[in-house]
């Protein structure tokens, strides 16, 4: 089974938990995959660069400038950074973005109410090309960067996303096992309360609990993707706290279960 794993900003922020991470992803068996998000490092790199910063309802508009600061950020500094301390516990890592071998081909997103400049949306993901590098035993990370062709230009893309981009495209070869990592134990009740995990989730119930709001805001679309995976071919969907990567992949005793049907 090939093992696609997606790590929040807010992981990837935190040295400890980072490294807690890392070390239980390079004990997991090949085949794998690692998409990282952002984090906080392009906002703080971007004010050093007096490039300011604009938010939409939790989304972040790229233009030219912060454009060119999450390239620099997300596809260098960050993916760098983990692919370096990847190769330290003896995972042979390839640190990516869409544009390397034309992997992840997108097109900047039109037709919102919001312009979000240089953000992508997924078009077509090259498997074959990701595949070629699992079966040579190397590890790709990605970071959160697309490609577009027609602009010749990155894109700034939601890791969720590419994460179940990249798991769909590869279904067509291995059964895949999709997991996000991030700084809750799972789908909560009560996004105060690490013991109000949701174990299972199906589209009656996530309907549910968006109806009574207990599921909200980022939560949703990170839940659309994973059950869009689901549809679209892929074997098992989890999300889990970043701590438990173990545990919900080896033993599925942590984190959300996302099924299709009960």
């Amino acid at each position: 089974m090939l093992t696609v794993i997606k790590i929040g900003g807010n992981v990837v922020d935190n040295p400890t938990l980072r490294q807690q991470f890392l070390a239980d992803f390079a004990a997991l068996p090949l085949p794998k995959i690692l998409v990282h998000g952002g984090g906080k490092i392009a906002t703080q790199v971007a004010v050093k660069l007096d490039v300011e910063t604009v938010m939409v309802e939790g989304r972040r508009v790229t233009d030219a400038a912060m454009l060119d600061v999450v390239t620099m950020v997300y596809g260098g500094l960050v993916n760098k950074q983990l692919v370096a301390q990847l190769q330290a516990l003896d995972c042979n890592a390839l640190g990516l973005t869409g544009a390397d071998g034309g992997i992840i081909r997108s097109k900047k997103r039109t037709g919102w109410n919001v312009d979000y400049g240089f953000v992508g949306d997924i078009e077509s993901v090259n498997e074959e090309q990701i595949k070629r590098f699992l079966e040579v035993g190397l590890v790709p990370v990605f970071a959160p960067l697309t490609f577009d062709p027609a602009l010749a230009s990155m894109l700034n893309t939601n890791a969720d996303t590419q994460a179940q981009a990249v798991a769909v495209a590869l279904a067509k070869h291995f059964e895949v096992n999709l997991v996000y990592c991030f700084e809750k134990k799972g789908v909560l009740t009560n996004p105060e309360d690490d013991t109000t995990v949701i174990p299972e989730l199906y589209p009656s119930t996530y309907a549910e609990h968006k109806a009574s709001g207990a599921i909200y805001a980022g939560m949703i679309p990170k839940l659309d993707n994973a059950f869009k995976a689901l549809h679209d071919g892929v074997k098992q969907v989890t999300i889990c706290h970043a701590t438990d990567l173990r545990q919900a992949v080896s033993e599925g005793t942590a984190g959300t279960r996302i099924r299709l049907t009960e």
